[in-house]
Order: structure tokens, then sequence, then C-alpha cells
């Protein structure tokens, strides 16, 4: 494998285990907000946004311009 081919992979799989983990962490706050029947405590939303804002740092880093950043605006 060439050295440019390695890189692209390797971004290629940053950005996807962003996306993974973004889809994780709404997946937890949705499950958890079903068994409480109440949203999640404050402090693991705070938490989850600052967890979110690193994954899509990384994965901006590697592949800017998807739609990653529009699509977390949206979770809730």
């Amino acid at each position: 494998m060439q050295d440019t081919e390695t890189k692209e992979m390797l971004a290629d799989l940053v950005w996807l285990n962003a996306v993974i983990a973004t889809e994780l962490i709404q997946i937890t706050e949705n499950t958890s907000a079903i068994l409480r029947k109440s949203a999640p405590p404050a402090s693991c939303l705070v938490e989850h946004v600052a967890l979110r804002e690193t994954a899509l740092a990384m994965a901006e880093k590697y592949r800017k311009g998807t739609m990653l950043a529009q699509h977390l605006g949206k979770h809730q």
C-alpha cells in the first residue's frame, strides 16, 4: 500500500469513527430519556456536547465539508 493510499484510508477511518461515536452518544441520550421518561441529566448533556465537538473536530480535520456537522446540529 502506498503512503498516500494509507493516509486516505486512515482519514476515512477517523471520519467514520467520529460518525459512529456521535451516533452512539445520541443513542445513549435517547435510551436514557426513554428509560427515565425525562431528559438525561443536564451535566450529561453538557458533556455530550463537548464529546460531539471533539469528534467533529477530528472528523473535520481529515474530511472537511461532509454532512456530519449539519447532521449533528439536528440531534436533540
